[in-house]
């Protein structure tokens, strides 16, 4: 008897175990094909023949997954709720780190409004701007939904900090459609980048944008590898007091953070929890910066002169004696908007090769800074 319930148990065991088995093996089946290797905030994929574009970080903290199925307007019958029907050809895109992407795919012409549009550096909408063919709609705080209603585009490409945007809702209740982009949100420079295949699949270029891609992703990583030729390993301080005795500076865990960290840079502060930015005394970050070989992007600073007016203390930091100080927001565009903000994530390749010439000079010997510059 006691024999013949050890049986019975073990057979029940093994048809569990089989059991498990066959259900891990479907969902693998199942599992929608997907091309985006470094960005967490969306993804692309082909779920039995239906393609589908899915953003998983629409804003910070944001516990929402939107979906969108992606059909062609040639195959358009009627308007179905959360279909993108594509190519777009009449598109608002509302961050100038949208706009660098847009060129790359040469879909700069279907943008017909932009808000504060001063701040675009890039010359290529700049001239579309200046012609009127993109509309103002809006300033820094909010967009003017009555201009935009007028253009009535296809799709609005908004961003928000940390909720859905009420100008953006009213868009969307108006029947516009409406989609976040967070690629500001990534926490890696190749991340950030790869949005470039978001806008790939609205204006049907995929291809073109997986291609691209591909080739800022290879210079990327073999700027990284150039960098790690180098045996020394300079320590950073970055940002500045942006109020009373508090500090700025990025967090370890940050794009910015890792930029210097694939720079085969000693960043003072890359053990840090966190994605954004620390708020940290005046004090500890003297302690521990005061010898910095470098100074990497103090604050909104564009001079010696403005630390020193700011706060004379700047001046006891050995970067800051040995005139090793460097900043991307000197070189700006047209209507005075700096083109690190505007391009940096769409090239990521390019920031790290600044990071490496200011740092490692010897190591590219014949490239010539893009976005950074010593500070004077």
């Amino acid at each position: 008897m006691k024999n013949s319930k050890i049986l019975f148990f073990l057979s029940i065991l093994s048809i569990l175990i089989s059991c498990k088995k066959e259900v891990i093996k479907v969902d693998e089946k199942n599992q929608p094909e997907s091309n985006i290797k470094y960005a967490k905030g969306f993804d692309i994929v082909d779920e039995n023949g239906v393609k589908k574009l899915i953003i998983k970080s629409a804003y910070q903290n944001s516990d929402e997954i939107f979906e969108y199925i992606i059909q062609n307007k040639s195959d358009q019958k009627e308007q179905i709720e959360n279909t993108l029907f594509t190519p777009i050809q009449k598109i608002v895109v509302t961050s100038t780190t949208h706009i660098p992407m847009v060129e790359l795919l040469n879909e700069e012409t279907a943008i017909v409004g932009f808000p504060y549009a001063k701040y675009v550096s890039s010359s290529k909408t700049r001239v579309l701007i200046d012609e009127g063919k993109i509309q103002e709609i809006g300033k820094e705080s909010s967009l003017n939904t009555e201009i935009l209603l007028d253009l009535q585009p296809e799709l609005v490409v908004g961003y928000s900090v940390s909720s859905a945007d009420k100008s953006l809702t009213t868009i969307q209740k108006s029947g516009i459609n409406v989609i976040y982009n967070g690629d500001w949100l990534e926490e890696t420079p190749l991340g950030r980048a790869e949005w470039i295949k978001f806008f790939g699949v609205l204006f049907d270029k995929e291809k073109q944008a997986d291609s691209i891609f591909k080739v800022i992703e290879a210079n990327y990583l073999e700027a990284k590898q150039i960098a790690l030729k180098s045996a020394k390993k300079p320590t950073i301080l970055s940002g500045a007091i942006m109020s009373k005795d508090i500090w700025n500076l990025p967090a370890g865990e940050s794009f910015v953070a890792q930029f210097l960290i694939d720079a085969n840079l000693d960043y003072l502060w890359k053990n840090t929890e966190g994605k954004g930015s620390l708020s940290l005394s005046f004090e500890s970050v003297f302690d521990k910066g005061q010898n910095a070989d470098y100074w990497i992007t103090p604050g909104y600073f564009s001079s010696k002169e403005q630390l020193l007016n700011s706060n004379d203390i700047y001046k006891k930091f050995n970067a800051f004696q040995n005139d090793k100080i460097y900043t991307p927001i000197l070189k700006k565009g047209k209507t005075g908007g700096a083109i690190y903000y505007e391009l940096a994530g769409t090239r990521p390749d390019l920031v790290l090769k600044d990071l490496i010439k200011i740092t490692n000079p010897e190591l590219l010997p014949n490239y010539e800074f893009t976005f950074f510059e010593k500070m004077k």
